[in-house]
């Protein structure tokens, strides 16, 4: 699977960014030390200037790839989601069995992720980390409407509606699919985070995963 992943271009939303940084070693070089610089110092005090500095190179050369350091987490964001909507399609197209297959489906968008070497510039592991940290950045604004219309969070909407039509398959007659389903993928980060940092307010910790309370959930609630 990771063979197959690694041979598909992810597709981003042409809208978010000036010019596709996956076009050229400048432009891979700043996803790949933006993802870095995130991880170490936030997103808060992530600026085009600190970016720079730490690739050796103008801050307006940045700016040529994007307006501004918002769209520069959204086009982050969109890419970790077509990533996983790969991810999803590859582990759950040979599984027949529908609960099996919303149980793969949930475990794919839940689980700890771990660094595919196939994409170099790309540390999944670490853009883990920033999407469980900030992805509500992207959407928490006063221009979500207007971004949403061009399409910026497509590919999110489609990973969610993904887990929705295995619900329904699973359950046709659970009236909560949509909920349930954008629960699960925006509540297992909050899990993730939760288990990393306030502790006391989650059950999950090194013996129980998020993916363990998603399943546990969908099975007392679906199941008939």
């Amino acid at each position: 699977m990771k063979d197959l992943i690694a041979s598909i271009k992810i597709q981003v939303n042409e809208n978010i960014y000036v010019k596709d940084p996956e076009t050229s070693k400048l432009g891979k070089k700043i996803i790949q030390e933006s993802i870095l610089l995130i991880d170490a110092i936030g997103f808060d005090n992530f600026t085009f200037k600190k970016l720079g500095e730490k690739i050796g190179s103008n801050e307006s050369s940045i700016y040529r790839y994007f307006e501004n350091k918002h769209k520069l987490l959204v086009y982050l964001s969109s890419w970790y989601w077509s990533w996983m909507e790969y991810k999803l399609f590859f582990a759950t197209n040979n599984i027949e069995d529908p609960f099996e297959k919303l149980k793969k489906a949930i475990t794919v968008v839940t689980e700890k992720i771990e660094d595919d070497e196939k994409t170099e510039h790309i540390n999944e592991l670490i853009l883990n980390k920033i999407i469980i940290s900030e992805f509500t950045k992207t959407l928490h604004t006063k221009e979500v409407d207007e971004e949403n219309k061009i399409g910026f969070f497509l590919i999110y909407k489609r990973v969610t509606n993904r887990i929705v039509n295995l619900i329904i398959e699973v359950n046709p007659d659970y009236p909560f699919a949509k909920s349930l389903a954008s629960n699960i993928i925006e509540g297992a980060l909050h899990q993730h985070f939760l288990r990393d940092h306030l502790t006391t307010i989650t059950n999950c910790n090194e013996k129980i995963s998020p993916t363990d309370f998603y399943i546990h959930l969908i099975t007392t609630i679906l199941k008939k």
